[in-house]
């Protein structure tokens, strides 16, 4: 009986863990990245 309690413990951590995960790989793709412009004075310098 011990075993099914134990078994049954580490799949719940395991579908948190998940969970978790799934979360946070969406989380990253929906974020938008980017590019700061460059300053006016350095574009006009390196020209």
């Amino acid at each position: 009986m011990t075993i099914i309690y134990t078994m049954a413990i580490g799949l719940v951590i395991f579908i948190a863990v998940l969970a978790v995960t799934l979360k946070a790989i969406s989380k990253g793709y929906n974020y938008k990245h980017e590019v700061d412009p460059l300053p006016e004075a350095n574009r006009n310098e390196r020209s």
